[in-house]
């Protein structure tokens, strides 16, 4: 939300980190101004003292259930519009609430966590890729495998590969460390963590060819990248500058350097710049990596049936 910057910076620590959070998602222009409103109106919320005192200093305090359960009902009243209908502050409509939903959800799955769908009901899950389109993924991520790629291409191509052979959560995938590798590549060792809570289970799963060399390929990238950065053994690890959406006592970013293990929301973020961004994905990916997940998932019971 570069383009969209406020001139201000805001008093709160957590909507600092907010902005922040808000210039790394490769959302559209209509998708940026809806999360615009979501700000300002959290912002307004924590100038009333209308939240708990630990979501003005933490990011991830404004963004749990005690603080987004009051913001939404003030927010649908009306009483956070930033400026006046017809001389007064009428509750939102319907369509409004459903986006505001949609935006807490699309704020929380880039801090990492589970959606909410806070006041609105259960939403209907996305429609998931058909098994001919998985094959045709599969097909592309090859073609790619034959040219030359960007690393953040090659580790795109890796991470896809994988999701196609585990059918992993993000938050599986961004555990994966290179000792949950076999001998050469054959294998990945994927600990599944239910999204609901309860014991996490550890599963070896074969790789296919693809996923073998897709690997190959990404580690020889991996490593340059680590050697910088003194070192991690996570197999995914950033490619450019960035920062955790942490700030320190004085409201700075840390900055954290390339080669550093990839967070979730950044996990979630490649895919998404990646889907726009590489010939071919746009037609073969879903909006999110969850919509795959589910698909892969469901090809894999099919044919273990």
């Amino acid at each position: 939300m570069r383009d969209n910057r406020r001139v201000q910076t805001s008093k709160f620590l957590s909507v600092r980190a907010l902005d922040q959070l808000l210039d790394d998602l490769g959302a559209g222009a209509a998708r940026r101004r809806q999360l615009a409103m979501v700000r300002g109106e959290l912002e307004r919320a924590l100038d009333r003292g209308a939240l708990p005192v630990g979501a003005r200093r933490s990011l991830r305090r404004l963004l749990e259930e005690e603080a987004l359960d009051p913001y939404v009902r003030l927010a649908e009243s009306g009483t956070l519009r930033h400026r006046r209908v017809d001389g007064g502050l009428p509750p939102t409509s319907e369509a409004t609430n459903e986006i505001r939903r949609k935006c807490i959800d699309l704020l929380r799955e880039a801090l990492g966590l589970p959606a909410l769908r806070l006041g609105g009901g259960e939403i209907a899950l996305q429609p998931a890729p058909e098994a001919a389109t998985l094959s045709a993924l599969s097909r592309q991520l090859d073609q790619y495998l034959a040219g030359a790629m960007s690393p953040a291409q090659t580790r795109l191509t890796a991470l896809l590969a994988v999701e196609l052979d585990t059918a992993a959560r993000s938050g599986e995938l961004v555990e994966l460390r290179t000792t949950d590798l076999g001998e050469e590549n054959t294998a990945v060792y994927v600990e599944r963590r239910p999204q609901g809570g309860g014991a996490i289970e550890g599963e070896w799963v074969e790789t296919s060819a693809l996923t073998r060399a897709a690997l190959e390929r990404w580690l020889d990238v991996r490593k340059d990248f680590v050697r910088r950065a003194h070192g991690t053994s996570k197999l995914w690890v950033s490619l450019w500058m960035n920062h955790d959406g942490v700030l320190d006592d004085q409201g700075n970013t840390v900055i954290r350097p390339p080669g550093m293990p990839l967070e979730e929301n950044g996990l979630i973020t490649s895919y998404r710049v990646g889907r726009l961004r590489y010939e071919g994905l746009r037609q073969l990916l879903p909006l999110k990596l969850e919509q795959l997940r589910r698909a892969v998932d469901a090809e894999r019971q099919r044919t273990a049936a």
